[in-house]
């Protein structure tokens, strides 16, 4: 059973998701520690419900950004952790937790990298007009939202779409593409050449596993 680790700074709707298909018995993983930066975050709700244990790691307390990651990397390490989930997690990842789980951290952008990377993706695709858009799932590396793209789901932009309604529909998407990306790793069916990510045995999924119909 994979050991999965969760970082996460607000309300961790993709940790839920998560949660659910392994509690459904589709994923074959547990989450042995969620871990925030914000004692606030509804995720820590999430966790509770759920019986999972969970941490609030102040990076206030530490004086540079890599001790911080440092911190959670030693955490993470002393429970076996296999792979990091970032759900929510508002900080870009410094390289002692990327050293510490090298491709093994994945990530959810709300957009079809590279595409509008960073903040407010949702907005960034409106304001750019394009007709489609949607999500991705990637590795992290030490750049913004750059890592290896593992799978992809298309959602159409329409005409009358505001940033919360793309939103709400994308979130949806992320909610199926996310425990799909973890329940491939578990089974070892990812393969990483280059910037590719290869899925054996099925690579005709790699690419695009949701596209819904446009009104």
């Amino acid at each position: 059973m994979l050991k999965l680790g969760v970082l996460a700074s607000g309300r961790g709707s993709n940790f839920q998701a998560i949660i659910a298909e392994i509690e459904k018995g589709n994923l074959k993983a547990s989450v042995e520690i969620l871990i925030t930066d914000n004692p606030s975050a509804f995720a820590i709700e999430r966790a509770k419900k759920h019986n999972i244990n969970y941490i609030f790691i102040d990076p206030k307390e530490f004086p540079t950004k890599d001790a911080f990651f440092k911190r959670i990397a030693d955490e993470l390490k002393v429970r076996g952790v296999e792979l990091v989930i970032l759900a929510g997690f508002m900080r870009i990842v410094r390289k002692p937790l990327i050293d510490a789980f090298p491709d093994r951290i994945m990530n959810i952008h709300p957009a079809l990298l590279p595409a509008f990377p960073g903040l407010h993706g949702q907005r960034q695709a409106l304001d750019y007009g394009v007709k489609i858009s949607g999500c991705t799932v990637h590795f992290v590396d030490e750049g913004m939202d750059t890592g290896p793209i593992i799978i992809q789901a298309s959602v159409p932009v329409l005409p009358d779409d505001t940033e919360d309604t793309l939103s709400e529909r994308i979130l949806s998407s992320e909610h199926k593409i996310y425990p799909e990306a973890v329940r491939l790793f578990s089974e070892g069916r990812l393969e990483i050449r280059g910037r590719t990510v290869r899925i054996k045995d099925h690579p005709e999924i790699a690419s695009n596993i949701i596209n819904p119909p446009c009104r």
